[in-house]
């Protein structure tokens, strides 16, 4: 498996352990500490990656993707299909563009699915495809939850719809695909696949649609994987961070047709002190975060494979980059004053609005 960042943190926690034991050997006078730490964290380090590096056999494994139309979920379908799964790939629209790629660049175990998962009779009849296509002797192994959307926009900008609709793919259609796949899962001992974000760890402002529902999976994966241990199964959570230039999960054009739509359905009050300037200045920040973060998936695919492929897979795989890695770290273990102080700020224009309002009033 390739180096990541999820490594480097652990070599770096066996070290620290490493370095309290050695302090205990020294303070009995039992070893000198730079006699005991160099060996011990060696061998503590080597032993985790060598661990690491244990892999499950494809062979007689199923797994179901969701989300396959495009992004990670369709170049991760191709992937599992070339390391010898079958794989069950969910889209939403099984008769688009992205769902015949699959058909072409797949192999014979590669089967498309129409999979809405905000429709549990969709929901039902995968199953029972699944249950048809999936030959004697071969069990339904794996479950990658992949499929989501992006939402965006100050709390008052937004409409409660689309905090309904976000919520209702990325939360609830999360938990009706696993509700419906899980018995499968439960018998043959196997993985779920929970994409998340460190969106889901750490707020962002004007992000707060998108950021509650994957707060929420991290809470739902995280009860899932305690209940699933008496049954042998693992539940993994990959938490990328910037990837929206490689996944086109928010273009330009999305981004004008969502802002239009919620400008138009804005209160005029809250038009009035928020100002068509200031508006229109968050629309231009958006559309050149469209095409912001890393291009290229590989890291993240990467860290699902490992999630899914490992013999002790880890609870959660982090793909960060040292940014993200130095926020997140501030985000949990700072004080929330500094955070804000280090990383978000209020535009000039919106302080000027506020003092202007304040006069007039």
């Amino acid at each position: 498996m390739p180096w990541s960042c999820d490594r480097t943190l652990e070599v770096v926690f066996w070290g620290a352990v490493s370095a309290l034991l050695a302090g205990l050997l020294h303070a009995l006078g039992l070893l000198s500490c730079w006699v005991a730490f160099p060996p011990a964290w060696a061998l503590s380090a080597g032993a985790a990656i060598a661990l690491s590096n244990i892999t499950v056999s494809p062979s007689g494994k199923a797994v179901v993707v969701t989300g396959c139309d495009s992004g990670f979920g369709h170049s991760f379908a191709l992937i599992l299909d070339k390391l010898g799964f079958r794989v069950f790939a969910g889209c939403l629209q099984a008769d688009g563009e992205g769902a015949e790629h699959l058909r072409q660049e797949g192999s014979s175990r590669l089967h498309v699915l129409q999979m809405d998962v905000t429709s549990q009779d969709q929901l039902d009849k995968a199953a029972q495809e699944v249950r048809r296509l999936l030959p004697h002797g071969e069990v339904l192994w794996g479950l990658v939850n992949n499929a989501g959307v992006s939402a965006f926009g100050e709390v008052e900008w937004v409409p409660i719809t689309v905090y309904k609709r976000t919520a209702e793919v990325n939360v609830f259609g999360l938990i009706a695909v696993t509700k419906t796949f899980l018995p499968f899962i439960r018998r043959a001992k196997g993985r779920l696949v929970v994409m998340s974000s460190v969106g889901g760890i750490m707020g962002r402002e004007r992000l707060s649609p998108y950021n509650l529902t994957k707060f929420a999976i991290e809470g739902f994966s995280d009860s899932l994987r305690q209940e699933m241990k008496a049954w042998g199964v693992t539940v993994s959570l990959v938490e990328p961070a910037n990837f929206t230039a490689a996944t086109n999960i928010a273009t330009e054009e999305h981004v004008e047709a969502q802002m239009k739509k919620m400008w138009a359905a804005m209160d005029e009050d809250v038009q009035t002190d928020y100002g068509k300037d200031y508006f229109d200045s968050v629309i231009k920040g958006f559309k050149a975060n469209s095409k912001s973060g890393h291009d290229d998936m590989t890291p993240v695919l990467q860290a699902m494979t490992e999630a899914l492929m490992q013999r002790f897979p880890r609870a959660r795989y982090r793909v960060l980059d040292t940014y993200y890695f130095f926020k997140l770290i501030a985000a949990v273990h700072f004080p929330e004053w500094l955070f804000d102080l280090l990383y978000v700020t209020t535009p000039r224009k919106l302080k000027e609005n506020d003092n202007t309002h304040r006069k007039r009033d």
